[in-house]
């Protein structure tokens, strides 16, 4: 690429766009949420749905996180049909393992077809956007297995915490750190969600869900009861709705703004390291919270 084409490429995006959205979407209860959200929302086109893969206590491995999700994509999916909206024409089985070492993809029905959607975005001279709301496996595996798609997509990844904070650990990050740093090293234009400081702030309680969607359609019933039986096992009284963020920057990014940054260097210590010679991304750095919930809701109930 040019050296100003991966800064022209941070700025938020001007008219109607493709997109594709990868998510490990039986890890909790938010990328329910965000697929619905993509979806219907209308103002970008969905074009097909990647199944990531995650390991905590709702699955025994990545690849069984792997297969719910895809599973849990097809039941919201069903949800979704008939409300006016074209449904993605693809919804594809990701990575069965997290990357095993520095620059060794791994081979997947969606990474296959990210590089070749990318591929079609760049013979057309449109960006492709990747919304990414798990481990980066699938996205990062792709960008390997053929270097120049990085021309061609933009990434919008959450994962991670603010190049300013004294760890880049959480949940999407760790899952594998190799794809995460290949994210932040391989030079593909990346707008940066973090969690702590940016995500986290939009979080929603049962009596506000329960005003603005409950029993509005069978979705916002689906969506209202996975969060309560959340929010029980938990013993909480609130949730993040961590991954509707990056659907929200694509929608409009006024209520994601953020700046211009050096990429960081992530160490194998799950800190975060500064080379100002180093590509720049784009990192969020706040959240209109009340601005993309009445959106969402919206959205959701209409």
């Amino acid at each position: 690429m040019s050296e100003s084409q991966p800064i022209e490429r941070l700025a938020p995006p001007a008219g109607r766009v493709r997109a594709v959205l990868d998510t490990d979407t039986y890890n909790e209860i938010d990328d329910q949420y965000a697929l619905a959200y993509a979806v219907l929302g209308g103002s970008f086109d969905l074009e097909a749905v990647y199944a990531a893969p995650f390991h905590n206590d709702r699955s025994s491995g990545p690849e069984d996180g792997m297969e719910k999700s895809h599973a849990e994509i097809q039941r919201v999916l069903a949800k979704l049909e008939g409300r006016g909206r074209s449904l993605p024409g693809r919804v594809l089985k990701g990575s069965r393992r997290f990357m095993e070492a520095p620059g060794r993809p791994v081979e997947s029905e969606a990474a296959r077809d990210l590089v070749e959607r990318a591929g079609a975005a760049a013979a057309r001279g449109a960006p492709l956007y990747v919304l990414a709301i798990g481990a980066i496996t699938n996205v990062a595996s792709a960008l390997l297995m053929e270097p120049r798609i990085r021309e061609s997509v933009v990434v919008v990844w959450l994962g991670g915490q603010p190049s300013y904070w004294h760890t880049a650990f959480e949940f999407n990050l760790k899952q594998d750190l190799f794809a995460s740093q290949t994210i932040f090293d391989c030079g593909v234009p990346l707008v940066h969600i973090p969690c702590k400081n940016v995500a986290e702030h939009l979080r929603v309680t049962m009596p506000e869900l329960e005003h603005h969607i409950g029993g509005r359609n069978a979705l916002c019933d689906y969506l209202v009861s996975i969060t309560g039986e959340h929010m029980a096992r938990h013993g909480a009284q609130s949730k993040v709705i961590w991954d509707i963020s990056t659907v929200a920057w694509l929608r409009n990014a006024e209520w994601v703004p953020g700046h211009v940054v050096h990429s960081p260097l992530l160490t194998p210590g799950f800190t975060y390291s500064h080379d100002g010679s180093r590509h720049f991304i784009r990192q969020a750095i706040d959240v209109r919270r009340d601005a993309i919930f009445a959106d969402l809701y919206g959205v959701l109930a209409q």
